[in-house]
């Protein structure tokens, strides 16, 4: 779309964003989210006397800052999906875990039109808490596409509040298992990088350094030839943040294509995404107050791959 097709808008700084970074001050006055304003900027849309400028870069009070707004997207809407492949681990009147396959989105987003966790919950008959965006209810945290294993949605209120702290407060547990190209050194450790998207691909994040706090917690469970099988403890919940850090240590997950991995590899194990799964999730019951534990095992196509690494090592 034509720079001359969009929205060009003029704003003046006031005295509450004197001096402020460029990035939250639009943020605030835009009422956008602050990577949204940095893809903006990076992008060269925002400018100051007809100069591009860089997000770090200050503000004054009474100048006037020219911005390209982004292109209106048409609003993700939620439909009810049936699919056989649901499985669902735990139900009661309050709350519903599932072990989501691949393929299958957490809920609707721009240009997604496959089906969706929220929708397959619905289509089945189950209620769902009406608290967040439309198309997200019930919704409390999101796999990736790719991604199979253990998901949690409300169905009601209180249950929805409830869930949303405990992920807040960090007291909930999220294990996952990765696959892992290279050997990881030192076997085990903790990655602290901070995540945001990436400076000039939408559709990717990066570790950058004025993104988000990012904590991620491995130790190697084995070593295969050319591979390691990691457990991995989230403490943060960034978009792709598993796929991201593992990445930026040139050791990306076999089958993500995405952020660097090798493609023969994935290929020799039959492998058509991202070698993750949400193997454990333990919570605290959002009305009873009792501690829960589930537990997932590998789907197919993951137990299949592994198989082919034990044989290998075997023959060698």
């Amino acid at each position: 779309m034509s720079e001359s097709s969009r929205e060009i808008r003029t704003i003046e700084v006031s005295e509450s964003h004197d001096r402020e970074r460029v990035d939250a001050a639009l943020a605030a006055i835009l009422n956008l989210s602050r990577s949204s304003v940095s893809h903006l900027i990076d992008a060269g849309e925002v400018r100051r006397k007809g100069k591009p400028l860089s997000k770090s870069d200050r503000v004054n009070i009474g100048e006037k800052i020219e911005i390209v707004m982004p292109a209106e997207k048409a609003e993700p809407t939620l439909t009810s999906t049936p699919i056989d492949e649901l499985k669902v681990v735990y139900n009661d009147d309050h709350i519903i875990v599932i072990d989501k396959p691949a393929g299958i989105a957490a809920h609707p987003s721009p240009g997604w039109t496959g089906a969706t966790v929220i929708g397959a919950i619905i289509g089945a008959g189950y209620n769902v808490s009406t608290s967040g965006a439309a198309e997200r209810q019930g919704i409390v945290h999101r796999l990736d596409v790719g991604t199979t294993g253990l998901m949690v949605v409300a169905k009601d209120e209180k249950s929805y509040s409830s869930l949303k702290d405990q992920f807040r407060e960090r007291t909930v547990s999220k294990v996952y298992h990765a696959l892992a190209q290279g050997h990881m050194d030192p076997s085990e450790g903790t990655i602290d990088a901070p995540i945001d998207r990436h400076p000039r691909e939408d559709y990717r994040f990066a570790v950058v350094a004025d993104g988000k706090p990012s904590i991620t917690h491995y130790k190697a469970l084995e070593y295969f030839p050319a591979v390691t099988l990691l457990e991995i403890e989230l403490e943060t919940g960034r978009t792709h943040q598993i796929r991201v850090h593992f990445s930026a240590l040139h050791h990306p997950l076999v089958g993500d294509m995405t952020y660097g991995a090798d493609p023969s590899l994935a290929q020799n194990l039959k492998i058509a995404r991202p070698w993750l799964h949400a193997k454990k999730l333990s919570l605290t019951h959002p009305i009873t107050g009792e501690l829960l534990h589930f537990e997932s095992p590998y789907p197919a196509d993951l137990t299949r791959s592994l198989a082919q690494l034990e044989a290998n090592n075997h023959a060698i």
